[in-house]
């Protein structure tokens, strides 16, 4: 039986009732088979018997090696959304999301990507997982031996294909379509305007028009930040990422980076006050608010010191901004804006 080209697929008669696929997606070799499917390697390392009787056990073997033991599966491990195996990965700064709790006036805003995550250790680009990421030589070419952070991307609303790209192995010219837009450089111990300015100086030496540095911009005040979220979302873009000036490169999740989407205002009735603990105590902690449908939540952040010490009275209408809805209906990262008082009790 002839092998598959790039792209191409065939159905496979196994034991269940239905055929099996295999396909060859940028030398990555895939079959539907539950064999193929339950197996904790990357996908690139994965066989089967139907994969062995397609091409052949010699040339299964120089494909993935000695990944999977002959008629053994290794137990499942985790994955992340695009599939791919959960690992050690190298160690990056990963982003809280903002709770509307801390002025990101002076904070360095850029945009949040819709790409695959990609840290370049010096000789080679890793996922966030640690998965080697196939890129062609002309690609990486010029890039410094110094860490670099930062994102593969092909445009808005293209996460997918993206995906589908960076994770060939043929490191084809599929490439092209791609950059790799950097907004860091972990290994340099320095502030991070210090290293912007390092990204900016190495990039500019390659003259890559593939490997680019990502564009940050000093955000003026939270009216700033709502416009320039609204800008971002209104071309399609995801969101907004906002990193503490002068703060260093931590590996693992930090507060000096916090990722900014779409806000929601809402009205809600005031029907209990919780009192505050800590630096709050003997004041107001948090609102406890109704929305119409009767789903009631707590407001415990956006208040100046004056409000939590005269909090809006029970019964009356309060606006309030969030991000999103949880699953039940709950406004996630609700704060307070104003107290409607045109609107009475």
């Amino acid at each position: 039986m002839p092998d598959l080209k790039d792209g191409e697929s065939i159905e496979m008669q196994g034991s269940g009732k239905s055929p099996y696929v295999l396909k060859n997606t940028g030398g990555v070799y895939s079959c539907t088979c539950p064999a193929w499917r339950n197996q904790s390697l990357g996908i690139e390392k994965r066989t089967c018997k139907h994969l062995r009787k397609l091409r052949g056990e010699a040339a299964e073997a120089e494909r993935v090696g000695n990944a999977v033991p002959a008629g053994k599966l290794a137990s499942k491990q985790p994955t992340s959304e695009d599939g791919e195996e959960e690992g050690k990965g190298p160690p990056l700064l990963l982003a809280h999301v903002w709770e509307n709790d801390v002025d990101l006036a002076g904070w360095w805003m850029s945009e949040k990507l819709d790409g695959v995550r990609a840290y370049w250790d010096g000789t080679r680009l890793l996922s966030r997982l640690g998965n080697e990421l196939h890129a062609p030589a002309w690609f990486i070419e010029g890039l410094p031996k110094s860490p670099l952070d930062g994102e593969l991307w092909l445009e808005r609303k293209a996460f997918q294909n993206t995906v589908s790209i960076v994770r060939r192995q043929d490191k084809s010219d599929h490439w092209r379509q791609i950059r790799y837009l950097v907004f860091d450089a972990p290994a340099l111990k320095e502030p991070f305007e210090a290293r912007l300015k390092f990204v900016a100086e190495a990039l500019a030496a390659i003259k890559s028009e593939f490997i680019l540095p990502h564009a940050h911009h000093e955000c003026k005040s939270v009216e700033h930040l709502r416009a320039e979220l609204a800008r971002v979302e209104s071309l399609g873009g995801e969101g907004l990422m906002l990193r503490q000036p002068g703060s260093r490169y931590e590996a693992g999740r930090s507060t000096t980076l916090l990722k900014v989407k779409t806000f929601h205002d809402a009205e809600g009735v005031v029907v209990s006050h919780v009192a505050g603990k800590g630096r709050h105590k003997g004041r107001l902690g948090a609102l406890v608010v109704k929305m119409s449908d009767g789903t009631e939540f707590s407001v415990g952040t956006g208040f100046s010191d004056k409000q939590r010490e005269s909090p809006p009275a029970i019964g009356s209408l309060i606006t309030f901004r969030y991000q999103e809805l949880s699953t039940g209906g709950v406004p996630r990262f609700p704060s307070f804006v104003r107290l409607r008082k045109d609107a009475g009790k």
